[in-house]
């Protein structure tokens, strides 16, 4: 499939994406708004709900002016690399389950978002009001998940 028709059906089909969607993929967090889909052999993942894609994207966005600093990223560049995305999705969402459960060490895997930043808006009030300083450790200390080597044939 050419890719610039693949972008524009994608967009069409996938009008409330998921925030977390590249964390949702890669199996290190699942949602209870989430719904994968298919389009030519490729997946992506959907929000069931425009209400929980607000939330999710307005966590992000303060994460991501909070880790600045741990993620050594510029205001300048919109979409960040993979990696650094990784990092601010699954690791400030360890952190604040961290910070929610009172848990050393955090979780392996982040079972539902949508809940968790629910949780995380009734006990704070607002996720402007969450304290940030505790989960940037977890940000900063979360490691993308390398691909496994494969052998070569001789």
């Amino acid at each position: 499939m050419d890719q610039d028709a693949f972008r524009q059906t994608y967009r069409e089909v996938n009008q409330v994406y998921c925030a977390f969607e590249k964390s949702v993929l890669t199996n290190q967090c699942a949602c209870g708004k989430a719904e994968r889909f298919c389009i030519a052999e490729r997946e992506g993942v959907h929000c069931r709900t425009q209400h929980s894609q607000q939330r999710c994207l307005k966590w992000l966005e303060l994460l991501r002016e909070q880790a600045r600093f741990a993620l050594r990223a510029d205001e300048e560049r919109r979409l960040l690399p993979h990696g650094k995305a990784m990092r601010l999705q699954v690791g400030g969402l360890r952190g604040l389950l961290s910070l929610l459960s009172n848990s050393e060490p955090p979780p392996a895997s982040i079972d539902n978002v949508d809940a968790t930043l629910a949780e995380a808006e009734q006990r704070f009030g607002r996720l402007e009001d969450v304290p940030f300083s505790a989960i940037m450790r977890e940000v900063a200390a979360y490691q993308v998940r390398r691909r496994s080597g494969r052998k070569r044939q001789p």
